[in-house]
């Protein structure tokens, strides 16, 4: 079973450090994947979102589906290391999708088992990514029964 980071474009500017180090913790504590995909060049924020939109579905590759959205469930640390550890015990790959600058299509809200909200406002792509990396950090430690490392 592996946790999938399904973004879309690279990660860019001065976050894109924080990002690389928080994945790589991560990956300490859970087999991690992270996959990103082209960004979407169409006329027009639907559009845009509809290409990208077939592309994280694509990048899924038949993984159960979290859509990180500003309307999902908030969960705090606690009970997200809680859920992600029935998920890794679950066996099945796990897909958490983070749309670009327009966010999700409606295709890949509809695909998800479920939406998470990663923070209780709506956030640039890059740092919703960032924010997940470091939960799912946090939560392997807490899984352990670790102090957490700044």
């Amino acid at each position: 079973m592996k946790f999938r980071l399904v973004c879309v474009g690279q990660p860019k500017g001065p976050l894109a450090a924080g990002i690389a180090e928080y994945e790589r913790r991560a990956a300490r504590y859970w087999p991690l994947d992270v996959r990103e995909v082209k960004e979407g060049r169409a006329e027009g924020a639907e559009a845009v979102r509809r290409l990208e939109g077939t592309r994280l579905l694509a990048a899924a590759d038949g993984a159960r589906v979290v859509a990180c959205t500003e309307d999902g469930d908030g969960l705090d640390s606690h009970a997200f290391a809680r859920w992600c550890t029935q998920l890794h015990e679950g066996g099945r790959d796990v897909a958490f999708v983070i749309g670009g600058a327009h966010g999700l299509d409606d295709a890949v809200r509809a695909a998800a088992e479920r939406r998470l909200r990663v923070a209780p406002f709506t956030l640039p792509h890059d740092l919703a990514r960032l924010v997940l990396a470091e939960q799912l950090y946090r939560a392997g430690t807490l899984r352990r029964g670790e102090p957490y490392h700044k």
